[in-house]
């Protein structure tokens, strides 16, 4: 039994997992600077050198852009891109998750956007690392959260994704993942414990959502069965913690609907499989697997290094923290955290390699991740979570768990961003990407978004913003005249046609889209092999109004996010004030 004088930084709440053993340190307040600098130590690499310009850089710059564009002009919740698909466009907005874009289009829309990139990495490392810190500060010490927390935001796969990847949603993804954890490990699994931190992860990133849901059932699995195995005092009510897990995660699936009901049902209307090219499928993607591509194999061989270094330190902190002292003073709660995290990384370690490959493809959207190291995201919040258990012993001062912090973001960000920037090319950097977004001239294609019947080989990169062909054959599939200043399709137009003509939009066809011609509703859309919009008009005066209409799947998908809202505050409101 510890003495009432070595409790008093026990969670008054009951909620930690275990009772923490020492006093907490008078700087409570001290991670709101630490963790932020640690960040900017990161991101001044980017700020001496430039941006890197990684793998999905062009992809998030031009998503901001459009947004941003979309934002000044009033629509706050877009779902279509006008300016991929030389300004055919594509639903690209129904489809990746809302949450990054929408930061990154605020950022654009209030500093230049060649310090958007940058400001963005900050602030989400920055995120990351006071969320790491929430999630330790439960179960450790403040000096050794700290530590923990500056290791989690600079940590190399962290890195990996901010500057070779520039893959910047799964990097804000990194601050929700700890919240996740935080839910299911704590003594008392509130449903907006998990609600909250399942739905952000919907709403920044899919792959991230998909490992963290998959991570919140295993764990979920090792608390029911230590509690039937033990009579921990965290675990004697496993109903209870299944319930509360179970309704969480729906909760948070309904939080996130507005996007997530659309996504899943839209999906049938675009060529969403095309993401699971050769290089992108599962099996091409397990630890040190390799390729007839060298770039490929030169990633993997990269994200493999990675992963066993994860690896090798998680078992190393786990170690430490099982024979640390604060173990020994809490023995059994102590060793139930370890054994629930040890489970996670060993299951981790399976599904890197090819012998997990039947799971891969027959767990529901397993697949989708494409790269099974987009694990490492998860075990390096499993890591971290044991370096501040590991350090919970330790007496840091001060000073000490201030300078730790810099001096590891500082060891870590330069090497990294020496071995993984990725040089911009001229006509890849933020100035030359924005100038091709406001010119006429469009953006290429993404092929998982591209309507069904559309063929990109088919679209041409010059189409003006509308054309007449002859309604003769009724072939609309004749191309644009070669003399015309290409552009994106008007939303209203005003024609005189002395004869019956066909009508080609530059606007991809897609469901939503709602054309009236003279006040009427066209039903009949002739099809094209570009998948433009292609529709007959009579002689005479037509007038048509071309508008993007809420789909029933967005209704539906808006009301269920509001009605889980509501509830969600009830649950928060009942629980600060129960009923007598």
């Amino acid at each position: 039994m510890t003495s009432p004088s070595r409790n008093r930084d026990s969670k008054q709440d009951g909620g930690s997992l275990f009772v923490t053993a020492f006093p907490p340190l008078r700087w409570i307040h001290l991670h709101h600077v630490v963790l932020p600098l640690a960040a900017f130590i990161a991101v001044l690499p980017l700020i001496l050198s430039g941006c890197s310009c990684g793998h999905d850089f062009s992809f998030h710059l031009l998503n901001w852009m459009e947004a941003a564009r979309q934002f000044a002009h009033g629509n706050l919740h877009p779902h279509w891109a006008f300016s991929p698909a030389y300004n055919a466009g594509e639903p690209r907005f129904v489809f990746y998750p809302p949450l990054s874009w929408t930061i990154g289009a605020i950022l654009g829309l209030l500093m230049p956007w060649s310090w958007t990139p940058i400001a963005y990495t900050w602030l989400a490392l920055t995120a990351a690392g006071l969320a790491l810190y929430r999630l330790a500060h439960e179960f450790s010490t403040d000096s050794a959260a700290l530590i923990a927390a500056a290791f989690y935001l600079i940590n190399p796969y962290t890195l990996f994704a901010a500057y070779e990847r520039t893959a910047y949603s799964e990097l804000l993804a990194a601050a929700w993942i700890p919240l996740l954890l935080l839910g299911i490990l704590r003594k008392k699994v509130t449903i907006p414990g998990i609600a909250v931190p399942v739905a952000l992860l919907w709403l920044t990133n899919d792959p991230a959502a998909v490992m963290g849901c998959y991570a919140l059932a295993v764990l979920t699995l090792c608390r029911l069965v230590v509690s039937r195995a033990n009579r921990s005092p965290y675990s004697t009510r496993p109903l209870r913690l299944a319930t509360s897990a179970v309704s969480g995660t729906l909760l948070g699936l309904g939080l996130a609907a507005f996007y997530l009901l659309p996504a899943a049902y839209e999906r049938r209307y675009v060529q969403i499989a095309t993401i699971l090219t050769p290089a992108t499928r599962i099996q091409s993607n397990f630890l040190f697997h390799h390729t007839s591509s060298p770039i490929h194999n030169a990633i993997l061989e990269t994200a493999s290094f990675l992963a066993v270094a994860l690896l090798l330190l998680t078992l190393l902190a786990i170690a430490t923290a099982y024979f640390s002292r604060s173990v020994r003073e809490n023995s059994r709660d102590h060793a139930n955290l370890l054994l629930l995290l040890t489970t996670l990384a060993i299951v981790i370690a399976f599904l890197l390699t090819s012998l997990s490959e039947p799971i891969w493809q027959h767990l529901p959207e397993l697949r989708f991740l494409q790269f099974p190291w987009r694990l490492l995201a998860i075990l390096a919040a499993v890591l971290s979570l044991a370096v501040a258990l590991a350090l919970a012993s330790a007496k840091i001062r001060v000073l000490p768990a201030i300078v730790l912090p810099l001096a590891l973001a500082t060891l870590l960000a330069f090497p990294s961003f020496h071995f993984f920037r990725q040089h911009c090319s001229p006509e890849n950097d933020v100035a030359a990407s924005l100038a091709r977004f406001h010119s006429n001239t469009g953006t290429v294609p993404s092929g998982e978004y591209t309507p069904t019947a559309a063929n990109n080989r088919s679209l041409s990169h010059t189409n003006p913003p509308y054309w007449l062909i002859p309604n003769l054959s009724r072939d609309s599939n004749t191309g644009a005249p070669a003399d015309q200043t290409p552009g994106s399709a008007p939303t209203d137009l005003t024609l005189h046609s002395p004869t019956p003509q066909i009508l080609v939009l530059n606007l991809r066809d897609y469901p939503a889209w709602r054309i009236s011609l003279n006040q009427t509703v066209l039903a009949l859309r002739l099809h094209r092999n570009d998948g433009l919009i292609a529709v007959p008009i009579p002689a005479g005066l037509d007038h048509i109004v071309i508008t993007y209409s809420q789909t029933p799947d967005q209704i539906l998908g808006d009301i269920l996010s509001m009605l889980s809202g509501a509830l969600l505050l009830w649950i928060i409101r009942y629980n600060r004030h129960p009923a007598a």
